[in-house]
C-alpha cells in the first residue's frame, strides 16, 4: 500500500515534505532545485524498496542499495554547503508527516493504517541513523587525511645539497609517525640517491626510551639503504635525559646544533664550506 501510494502521489509529497524540510533544516533557496531532484530519486528508490518483500524493513539488504545510494548522495551535497548534522538528519525524518498524511487520507481500515504508519516510522526512522552513521564515516574520512597531511607538514623531508637530506622532526614521535616517517626517508633515499641523512630532533618536545628506540630503527634502516644518519638537537635537557635513562646511542653520530650536523654532512661528502667563500 505504502509503495502505490508513494508512486501515484510524488508530486504531493514533494510540496509537502520539501516544504517541512525547509522549515527544519533551514535550506539555502538558491538549491531548491537540487533538493527537490534528490529528493524525487529518494523517493522513487524508497517505493521501489518498500514494493520489494524481501526483509522490507532491514535497510542494509539488497533491496536498499538504492536507497542508500540516493542518502549518500544527499549526505555529501549538504556536507559541501555547510549544513549541520542535525540538519540533515531533519531533512530525511521530515519525510514522515507528508506520508502519515497521506496514508491517513486514504482510509480505509484501521490496523492496516496502523500497520503502514508503523512500517514508515521505523524505516524512516533507520534510514536517518543511516545518514548518522554516512556522515560520520565521512568526517573520519576527513580526519584521517588531515592526519596525513599533518604528519607530512610536521616531517618534510628537505633536500639541502645533492646527496644530504634533512628531516625535522617535529611534534612527539610513537610508532605510527615514526614508521610513516621512516617509510617516506627511505624513498626519498632513493629517489635522490642521497648518502647523508640528517634527523634533527629539535622539535621534538620531550626525548624517552621510547623516542630512542624509534629514531635507532630509523638509523638502522637508513644503514641498509647504504645511508648514513645524523642526529641533531640534542639539547642539554635531552642529553641529561638520555643519560639517566640509559638510552645508548653509542652507534649514533649526534649534533647539537642542525648547522654542525651539515658541517659533518658535507665533509663526508668531500665538500669544503668557508666562511669567506662568497665575498
Amino acid at each position: 500500500m505504502i509503495a502505490q501510494l508513494i508512486g501515484e502521489n510524488v508530486e504531493a509529497l514533494l510540496d509537502n515534505w520539501l516544504e517541512a524540510a525547509a522549515r527544519l533544516s533551514r535550506a539555502r533557496p538558491e538549491l531548491a532545485t537540487e533538493r527537490r531532484q534528490q529528493a524525487r530519486v529518494f523517493l522513487e528508490q524508497l517505493g521501489h524498496s518498500l514494493d520489494d518483500d524481501t526483509r522490507p524493513e532491514d535497510v542494509r539488504s539488497a533491496p536498499w542499495s538504492g536507497v542508500r545510494e540516493t542518502l549518500d548522495a544527499i549526505v555529501d551535497s549538504h556536507l559541501d554547503e555547510g549544513m549541520a548534522p542535525a540538519q540533515i538528519a531533519f531533512f530525511v525524518l521530515s519525510i514522515k508527516r507528508p506520508l502519515h498524511r497521506l496514508i491517513l487520507e486514504r482510509g480505509g481500515d484501521t490496523e492496516k493504517q496502523l500497520k503502514a504508519l508503523w512500517r514508515i516510522d521505523l524505516i524512516v526512522d533507520r534510514l536517518g541513523l543511516y545518514t548518522a552513521e554516512v556522515q560520520i564515516r565521512r568526517k573520519e574520512q576527513v580526519i584521517a587525511r588531515q592526519q596525513e597531511e599533518i604528519l607530512e607538514l610536521s616531517s618534510p623531508v628537505v633536500q639541502l645539497w645533492d646527496g644530504v637530506l634533512a628531516v625535522p622532526l617535529i611534534g612527539t614521535l610513537d610508532s605510527y609517525r615514526t614508521q610513516q616517517v621512516t617509510e617516506t626517508i627511505l624513498e626519498a633515499v632513493v629517489s635522490t640517491r642521497s648518502e647523508q641523512v640528517i634527523l634533527d630532533i629539535t622539535g621534538v618536545p620531550a626525548v624517552d626510551t621510547q623516542v630512542a628506540h624509534h629514531l635507532l630503527k630509523t638509523v638502522a634502516a637508513l644503514r641498509l639503504m647504504g645511508a648514513e644518519a645524523i642526529v641533531s638537537g640534542i639539547r642539554p635537557q635531552i642529553a641529561q635525559t638520555m643519560v639517566h635513562l640509559g638510552v645508548d646511542l653509542g652507534q649514533v653520530v649526534t649534533k647539537a646544533r642542525l648547522a654542525d650536523a651539515l658541517k659533518l654532512a658535507f665533509r663526508r661528502n668531500g665538500l669544503l664550506v668557508s666562511a669567506g667563500a662568497g665575498r
